[in-house]
């Protein structure tokens, strides 16, 4: 009997710069779907979604929070709709059920056939004009490695009513929201308590009721949007039931911001009913981790956790879908080219990574470290023959990294996202990844921007083993 299967939508953090490139070589359904993505786009006065998916220069994710949320949403958008056809129309694969997180959920009710894809994107905008329309006061959100309810007892004791649980993502993580000031008071008591907090780079208290009129003006739009039967199962972790009704859509889209998400009862529920498997339809892995945190075991699927090939994606599921992929076409490259103002300034950012990767290899061999007192010494390289097992390589690259960045080196897990979980930006990911490289004898690979597809210490470590080695001061010949 097959595995029953769930896909998952992340939220906001699941961007990655250009994560279709490799894939839209082999896969037209790609370029079939985001044509009518951009032109969609364009029409509703947004940017194309393409620039973000396809240009290797496509900006961070912390550029887009801060500078072009509205471009974030519809990258978001394009990018789990274009995998989802995927993995369905594609690959084959039937979910038993879909869920979303945050953000997500509005993927999800599109995915489902409860809109049109045109009608999905139109929903996505919605959400950004009724912010414009009615802007809230600033807030902000605080991940905390605690339990919800945990959580939720902190705020009692401490009397902090204008800060409360915005997502429950995991029993050992979740995400409280509220003004700043108030959110100010959580972390310096959770500080003091031994609970670590981690300030979210969002503008306002998403999943707050301080979001209220937005969410009415979003409701108000997103009905005349006209809503249709589901076709596959919908699990809403905010509504924590089933979507199956016009009356179930249209209380998701008024609860979407000011109720929280609790994702991780969602996950228990899903899998107490014999969902098996976990499939994450989206860039990245962050809901991957969270399924696995919540249920020990599960199994989970990210097949976007880096940027892929078609054949790649393939392997990834050869086993969980029921109808064997068509041969992939292979064209020269994607169908992408940055014009006028745009090539200008993904241009420019292709020359700084470019300068910063050249100036990290040049000043990366030997590796070098800080003593106690600032004095750089040398440090020995490990074999450029072989590397040592992945999970040294990562305790090694954990250690570099931690030292370089000046974070604590528990913070930097095998699997925390560089960028979205840690706020490195791709330029000192390629430093820090170039000396690395020198550290362990390897060379880097001539085109840069691919480092920018592995984002975790993990990762990193699989792909230090694919490099070949360099020469040393040893006399090893390359």
């Amino acid at each position: 009997m097959a595995e029953r299967c769930a896909v998952v939508f992340p939220g906001q953090g699941a961007y990655l710069p250009a994560v279709l490139a490799r894939l839209a070589v082999d896969e037209p359904l790609i370029e079939e779907t985001l044509r009518l993505l951009d032109s969609t786009a364009v029409r509703l006065g947004r940017s194309a979604p393409s620039r973000f998916l396809l240009d290797e220069a496509a900006p961070a994710l912390s550029e887009l929070v801060d500078e072009a949320p509205a471009d974030l949403h519809t990258a978001l958008f394009a990018a789990e709709m274009v995998l989802f056809r995927l993995l369905t129309e594609r690959h084959g694969l039937r979910p038993d059920v879909l869920l979303g997180h945050s953000f997500g959920e509005l993927v999800a009710l599109t995915a489902a056939g409860v809109y049109g894809l045109e009608e999905g994107m139109a929903l996505v905008a919605a959400r950004d004009e009724a912010f414009a329309a009615r802007p809230p006061e600033p807030g902000g959100m605080l991940a905390l490695d605690v339990s919800a309810s945990r959580a939720e007892g902190l705020l009692v004791g401490l009397g902090e009513w204008e800060v409360t649980l915005a997502a429950d993502n995991s029993p050992r993580q979740c995400v409280v929201s509220g003004p700043v000031g108030a959110l100010g008071r959580v972390r310096r008591a959770a500080e003091a308590i031994g609970i670590t907090p981690t300030a979210l780079r969002v503008p306002y208290a998403f999943h707050h009721r301080i979001l209220a009129a937005v969410a009415g003006d979003f409701t108000r739009r997103a009905a005349s949007l006209r809503a249709r039967p589901a076709r596959y199962l919908l699990h809403s972790a905010i509504l924590g039931r089933r979507v199956d009704d016009t009356d179930a859509v249209a209380d998701l889209v008024a609860a979407h911001l000011v109720r929280p998400t609790r994702f991780t009862g969602a996950v228990r529920l899903l899998h107490a009913q014999g969902v098996e498997v976990f499939v994450e339809c989206g860039p990245r892995g962050v809901l991957s981790d969270l399924v696995t945190a919540t249920v020990p075991g599960v199994r989970v699927v990210a097949p976007l956790r880096r940027r892929v090939s078609g054949p790649e994606l393939s392997d990834a599921l050869h086993d969980l879908t029921s109808v064997p992929p068509a041969a992939p076409v292979h064209r020269p490259g994607p169908a992408w080219a940055p014009v006028g103002a745009a090539h200008d300034r993904t241009a420019a950012r292709t020359r700084a990574a470019s300068a910063a990767a050249e100036t990290a290899i040049a000043t990366a061999t030997p590796a070098t470290t800080t003593d106690a007192v600032g004095t750089a010494t040398e440090e020995p390289s490990e074999s450029a023959a072989q590397l040592p097992d992945r999970r040294s390589v990562v305790a090694t690259l954990r250690t570099l990294y931690a030292n370089a960045l000046g974070y604590p080196p528990e913070v930097l897990t095998d699997h925390a996202d560089l960028e979205a979980d840690l706020g490195v930006d791709s330029i000192k990911q390629t430093e820090l990844f170039a000396r690395a490289a020198a550290h362990f004898g390897r060379t880097l690979p001539a085109d840069g921007s691919r480092l920018t597809s592995y984002t975790t210490l993990d990762a990193l470590a699989g792909l230090l083993g694919t490099l070949p080695a360099h020469a040393t001061r040893a006399g090893v010949s390359a």
